[in-house]
């Protein structure tokens, strides 16, 4: 851990501040020899950075490893040993310019299909967008018109409770009516029925009825006798 982080403090101020303030100082002079020094330095340091970036996933474990890697940048920049110098002129540079053509072909290519990619991608982006913009309008707009709805909803529903709670009513009174017409009782009837059949006594029988209840009774004798 301690060898990471003393390695990665050497890689930051050696590796790259200095030389960055020592480039600035070239291309303020307009120095062409320290101009060139320090552009093959970068050169070498950004391949050293990608190679850096896989070996410190698989060669980490590696005995004295960060301590190496702190050795290599001080080579680089030592001005005896002009490694960075070195490492581009016997390697970099005569790699580079047999593969010059086929590398600068793939870059193009490389730009092209990433242009079109961009503007594929780019394209289908913005109909992802429109769709939903257009899905959250219409969501927004049935949450604004929910409540109207359930109040129109609930209107509807209580006139039709009341409408049919009305006939439910009237159909009961109706049954009710004809079962109270139906059920009357039985005695009244029969007591109506035989009112009417019973045969009203006629005005000549009732006057005979009373002349022989007038013979019989014991007043009307005395009253005769004392008439006579």
């Amino acid at each position: 851990m301690v060898s990471w982080i003393i390695s990665r403090l050497v890689v930051l101020i050696f590796g790259t501040l200095y030389p960055a303030y020592y480039s600035y100082k070239a291309v303020k002079s307009k120095d062409i020899k320290e101009y060139v020094k320090w552009m093959m330095y970068w050169i070498i340091f950004a391949l050293f950075t990608t190679a850096e970036t896989f070996t410190d996933i698989f060669l980490c474990w590696f005995p004295f490893y960060y301590e190496l890697k702190i050795a290599f940048v001080a080579w680089l920049l030592s001005p005896y040993t002009k490694g960075s110098s070195l490492l581009y002129r016997k390697f970099v540079h005569p790699t580079l310019s047999s593969k010059e053509k086929e590398i600068d072909d793939c870059l193009i290519q490389a730009k092209d299909r990433s242009y079109d990619a961009l503007v594929h991608f780019g394209k289908r982006g913005l109909n992802v967008a429109a769709t939903a913009a257009v899905m959250a309008a219409s969501k927004v707009s049935q949450l604004l018109h929910l409540p109207f709805y359930l109040d129109q909803k609930k209107g509807q529903g209580q006139g039709a409770l009341s409408e049919r709670l009305r006939s439910f009513s009237m159909q009961d009174l109706s049954t009710i009516r004809g079962d109270s017409s139906s059920t009357v009782p039985a005695s009244v009837t029969v007591r109506t029925s035989s009112k009417q059949s019973l045969p009203k006594p006629s005005r000549s029988a009732s006057e005979g009825t009373g002349s022989s209840v007038c013979t019989c009774c014991s007043v009307c004798r005395l009253l005769r006798g004392e008439r006579s």
